[in-house]
């Protein structure tokens, strides 16, 4: 984390937070993050996947070369080679290389309305994916946006009946941690969970170890990236850019995810999102009235910039093998960190 971090906050010192635990916890998190599953994350390639011919199953070769644990892809990464436009036996085909290859799938799609759910469900049923994340992307009052996403979520037992997938609910930008526990608990499916992204509470307005400690009961599944705070509007953006050169406290927010769960690891999946140039308006401040309007927004978006094409195609596939590298380092200090206090007391 930068030392100019404008959301610097209690907790942010992950040494400190080691050796304030007893032995036994200390070998646990040294254990968990020595093991914790990385999962490549389609986002990483964005633009690669949209202008450089890339196609799902490129990103499963990158996931077993790295050797990873699995694969996170929306349904429309890859334009015309995407989950969405493939026959159901090419589905299968992409399921099946995945098992192969010892790789879990997780299907994103970028709201909770019943169309968009059915399409998810129906292709994670198809490639034998284990997981479907969705956020809402409605226009309205925040009340009107809870209660039309809760009634969308309360649809989940219809969409899979025979209880195969496990469902996520992303923060993604304009709702606060209250309001999504609060949808969680109102819907009260133990199928379905929260998924933690390192940066886009910034655009609510929160800062991000208070909003994971807001989260933790209910959070699941994880994207991991970094990015810059910048002030917008009277509220907080976020500009992301190459992990470790951000304003984000990762090794915290690691250090916390692994040790949720007190038998077995709560977080089952660390999806590595690498956005580097990808920008997210404020969405959310401090002077909103009680109920404010957030309008309507397209799902998330990099602009490659006036840069020669070809040359930040390369540059994007390069900050996805660096992340790579800089969160195993990231999970090397934390168990290391842990194994000496471990052995300390």
């Amino acid at each position: 984390m930068r030392p100019d971090s404008p959301i610097e906050e209690p907790g942010g010192d992950w040494r400190a937070l080691i050796h304030a635990l007893s032995a036994d916890r200390a070998r646990v998190l040294a254990g968990r993050a020595r093991s914790a599953p990385l999962f490549a994350h389609a986002y990483a390639f964005h633009l690669n996947l949209r202008f450089g011919g890339m196609t799902p199953a490129d990103l499963l070769d990158f996931a077993q070369a790295q050797r990873l644990d699995g694969v996170k892809i929306h349904v429309e990464d890859g334009e015309d080679a995407s989950l969405r436009a493939m026959t159901e036996t090419a589905r299968h085909n992409f399921g099946t290389a995945a098992a192969v290859r010892g790789l879990a799938l997780h299907v994103e799609t970028s709201s909770t309305d019943r169309p968009a759910l059915e399409e998810a469900v129906t292709i994670a049923m198809s490639t034998n994916a284990r997981s479907v994340r969705c956020y809402p992307r409605y226009e309205g009052r925040i009340s009107e946006i809870i209660a039309r996403t809760t009634e969308d979520l309360r649809l989940l037992d219809n969409l899979d009946p025979d209880g195969r997938l496990c469902f996520t609910l992303e923060q993604h930008e304009d709702l606060t941690s209250d309001e999504l526990v609060g949808i969680v608990e109102q819907v009260g499916n133990p199928r379905l969970t929260l998924l933690f992204d390192f940066g886009n509470m910034i655009n609510a307005y929160e800062r991000p170890l208070a909003a994971l400690a807001r989260q933790a009961a209910h959070v699941t599944e994880v994207h991991v990236k970094d990015c810059c705070v910048v002030p917008d509007r009277g509220g907080w953006g976020h500009r992301a850019c190459i992990s470790g050169q951000g304003h984000l406290p990762m090794h915290a927010l690691l250090a916390e995810l692994l040790l949720l769960g007190d038998t077995r690891p709560q977080v089952t999946s660390y999806g590595l999102e690498e956005e580097d140039g990808y920008f997210a308006p404020a969405l959310r401040c401090p002077t909103d009235d009680p109920d404010p309007f957030i309008a309507a927004r397209s799902q998330s978006y990099t602009d490659p910039g006036a840069v020669d094409l070809g040359l930040r195609l390369k540059q994007e596939a390069a900050a996805a093998q660096t992340q790579v590298e800089t969160v195993r380092a990231m999970l090397h200090d934390i168990a290391a960190e842990a194994e000496h206090r471990s052995t300390s007391i």
